[in-house]
């Protein structure tokens, strides 16, 4: 959420912030909006200051004796007293049309994103690894599974509908070790708190971190009103709403392994075979609490513990700096890392690291107290995956294939699979 203060001083970078996202310009539809709201407060702010003038006048008018004068001014209180609620409430209205256009704004892309509309404007910033060697066939990742016996799209759909998996045996075992492995990886080795957090959350949290209002469509909410949460980033990110927190404990790094729940509502006829696109699916999220000082630097050390996980699991992948157009509603730069699938011949997105400047931490009203001045300043936040459990499992399945169907288990994960070093045809 952006400062209308900030907006007011600088309408004209807005636009042009707006105009590198595809966005039409709103910078002066925003101040008009906050001219009204201004002009509602003042004229009840004058209201108030003509009753407690008038109340006092009255007393004068009675010490005087001027009983005539006393009632005319004890009318007109009256009536501003009868004039006051609707005024308030043209003030709470003016304000909340405001804060809901406010809350609707995409954060500022910083100076150094590439300009683009879509996908094809994000620009490479390196690779690792390598094209598995092999000289067999490729094959998807649900020809391997249900080849194998472990992976089972009917029974899915015939509980839960489509976009669904059942994952038994070997499989469900193979995805448990890597989401174990990679929050072994970010809390032994990288410094990051794990949390087990709730995956039901209220409107508060979800406006927090910038799915609500917007995009509403995109989750799912219970009848009680909670939401479930589309990534645990909700859910780590609120930990320190309305909090102020000292500066000297930042940075804060929290991790959770979660299930997370999509509608997918814009991705009909997308991925529609296979686990690449689900409703229900597990991540290892990661999160920073920041100060404004650390904030980029901690982007590329969160980046790198991503890309750490798919280092030690032999993945050829690569990254890419997202464009402006493809770039996420409250990030002001994002790292894709994007892993080689041989099954379909190209990269796919496992993992997604943004920085948001104080985006969310004003949305939150989550505070730092400055070191030095003591002055409270908006916390900045980070996110990102590290990584998608469900496309790490995809890319071992595809990279790690043999010529007889088995599936080879990655060095790393041997410890956490009881030994079993191939994963074969169920008898």
């Amino acid at each position: 959420m952006l400062d209308i203060k900030w907006i007011r001083d600088n309408a004209d970078a807005l636009d042009a912030a707006l105009a590198k996202r595809g966005a039409s310009p709103l910078a002066q539809s925003l101040i008009d909006l906050d001219e009204k709201r201004r002009s509602v407060i003042q004229k009840a702010q004058d209201m108030q200051s003509r009753r407690n003038a008038a109340s006092k006048e009255i007393g004068a008018a009675m010490a005087a004796k001027n009983s005539e004068l006393a009632d005319k001014l004890k009318a007109e209180v009256s009536a501003i007293k009868d004039q006051l609620p609707a005024a308030e409430e043209e003030e709470r209205q003016a304000t909340a049309e405001l804060n809901d256009a406010l809350s609707r704004l995409p954060n500022i892309p910083f100076d150094d994103v590439p300009v683009g509309s879509d996908e094809t404007g994000n620009v490479e910033k390196h690779k690792w690894g390598q094209k598995p060697g092999w000289n067999h066939k490729a094959l998807e990742h649900y020809e391997i599974g249900e080849a194998l016996g472990y992976m089972d799209f009917e029974a899915a759909a015939k509980i839960a509908g489509s976009r669904f998996t059942v994952l038994k045996g070997q499989l469900a075992r193979l995805e448990r070790a890597l989401g174990q492995f990679m929050l072994d990886v970010h809390t032994q080795e990288h410094g990051y708190t794990e949390v087990h957090a709730p995956l039901l959350v209220r409107d508060d949290a979800m406006f927090g971190t910038g799915q609500l209002p917007k995009f509403s469509e995109d989750l799912f909410r219970t009848t009680d009103g909670r939401w479930l949460i589309p990534t645990a980033e909700v859910s780590l990110t609120n930990l320190v709403r309305e909090d102020i927190l000292d500066q000297e404990k930042l940075p804060l790094r929290f991790t959770a392994l979660t299930p997370c729940f999509r509608s997918e509502a814009g991705s009909s006829g997308r991925d529609t075979r296979g686990m690449l696109r689900q409703h229900q699916f597990m991540k290892c999220e990661l999160v920073s609490i920041t100060d404004a000082e650390s904030a980029v630097d901690e982007h590329e050390r969160m980046t790198a513990c991503a890309e750490e996980i798919l280092k030690r699991l032999g993945l050829h992948y690569r990254v890419m700096t997202l464009c402006t157009g493809d770039m996420g509603f409250g990030a002001r730069k994002t790292y894709d890392l994007e892993v080689w699938l041989p099954g379909q011949d190209t990269f796919r997105e496992i993992s997604s690291c943004s920085v948001c400047g104080d985006f969310q931490g004003r949305r939150m009203n989550a505070r730092y107290r400055g070191k030095d001045d003591k002055t409270t300043r908006f916390v900045h936040t980070l996110n990102g995956s590290g990584t998608a459990v469900g496309r790490a499992l995809i890319a071992v399945l595809e990279n790690y294939l043999n010529a007889d169907g088995s599936v080879t288990v990655p060095d790393v994960l041997l410890p956490y699979m009881g030994g079993l070093k191939k994963i074969e045809k169920a008898a």
